[in-house]
């Protein structure tokens, strides 16, 4: 009895280990399915919504607010044909390589007004024969050139579209260096994109870029396409228009550079109100005022603008200034550098007096000059 119930004892245990192997490894053999637990432990965050931190901390707002009012733009330009390029015998010798695709190029501009007026770089649509501007939402419309200004690098569109989205301009004379800004625009082609970054430096001149130059300088990514887009504060109100980028590379190093709002705005209403920008012009040659200088015309100031040179029977001959005149103020405003006089003189009106404050060797003196105008091709101050 003793010898059977060992056999048995042997058999269930025998049997319970093969049960649990299979039962742990081919579960399916006994149709049973895997257990999972019933509950994963996870963190997650308390609350519905956004917290205060991301409100905070996010530009989404500002992104949502601007965006819509950024278009694409893309240009189109029939490359130029020889006179002779139909003759047989000028396509015998030269081929006919001259029979090229047209020349596209790709940039960005902002709607700035409910009457479909887009503000962008001239150099994006420079010489383009066709342009066409594509809207967030999906629509496209040809626009037509209202007006451009070369010297700030200014153009002006218009589309015939209705119920626009509109961005509200604000006021790039408040900004300061540190304030967050938002570069938007469409680089490389890739579509809408935004980066952030700060306001590096404000009033950044004499960069070679265009003849007025008042940039600000950020260091929101802005690259190949972005061309004419818009430069947002946080609570996505048009600062300036981008512009220009310093790469050694072709894309962004953090240097790029947007024509305030100011400088726009101006603009733009002197090409829809008379189709382009008149500005002043006095024919002086302004130096910036150095030791050598001063000592060479024998000026009692070490600072400041001084004129080289008069052009005769320019406006400024004509009201007595000469040579060795160092130009302090402009209407009142204080001159102290080339780039404020160029400024200070393309403010004025063409045929209305304005007064210009010299020193010399004698003192202090007012002129009278009754301004011309501005020829961007030709005169230059």
């Amino acid at each position: 009895m003793k010898r059977y119930w060992l056999l048995f004892s042997q058999a269930v245990t025998v049997l319970l280990a093969v049960w649990f192997v299979v039962a742990t490894l081919k579960p399916q053999w006994l149709h049973r399915r895997p257990t999972l637990a019933s509950i994963v432990p996870v963190f997650e965050v308390s609350g519905i919504g956004r917290t205060e931190a991301v409100q905070t901390t996010s530009f989404s707002h500002a992104a949502k607010v601007a965006s819509p009012a950024v278009v694409s733009i893309s240009t189109s330009k029939a490359p130029r044909r020889p006179p002779h390029a139909d003759d047989p015998w000028f396509r015998f010798f030269f081929g006919d390589s001259f029979d090229r695709q047209p020349q596209t190029g790709l940039g960005s501009g902002v709607i700035v007004s409910p009457m479909g007026y887009i503000l962008t770089n001239n150099h994006v649509v420079e010489e383009a024969d066709e342009i066409e501007v594509q809207l967030s939402d999906g629509r496209q419309a040809l626009a037509r050139i209202i007006g451009t200004d070369p010297e700030t690098d200014l153009a002006v569109l218009k589309i015939e579209l209705t119920d626009l989205p509109v961005i509200l301009l604000g006021d790039s004379d408040s900004l300061e260096v540190g304030d967050v800004v938002l570069a938007i625009g469409n680089p490389f082609g890739v579509g809408q994109t935004v980066t952030s970054g700060i306001v590096s430096a404000l009033g950044r001149t004499q960069l070679g870029i265009n003849t007025f130059e008042n940039f600000i300088q950020t260091d929101a990514a802005i690259n190949p396409g972005n061309s004419g887009g818009a430069l947002v504060d946080v609570n996505g109100h048009l600062m300036g228009i981008n512009t220009a980028i310093y790469s050694r590379s072709g894309g962004s190093m953090g240097i790029g550079f947007a024509i305030p709002t100011s400088t726009a705005r101006y603009v733009l209403e002197a090409i829809v109100r008379d189709g382009s920008v008149t500005r002043g012009w006095l024919g002086v040659e302004p130096r910036q005022l150095n030791p050598e200088l001063a000592q060479h015309f024998g000026s009692r100031r070490t600072s400041g603008v001084i004129i080289t040179g008069v052009l005769q029977n320019g406006p400024a001959a004509a009201a007595g200034m000469r040579p060795g005149d160092v130009i302090t103020h402009v209407n009142g405003q204080a001159v102290r550098d080339v780039a404020g006089l160029l400024a200070a003189v393309a403010a004025l009106k063409p045929g209305e007096p304005a007064e210009v404050t010299v020193e010399r060797r004698d003192g202090s003196q007012t002129l009278r000059v009754i301004p011309g105008r501005r020829n961007p091709n030709g005169r230059s101050r």
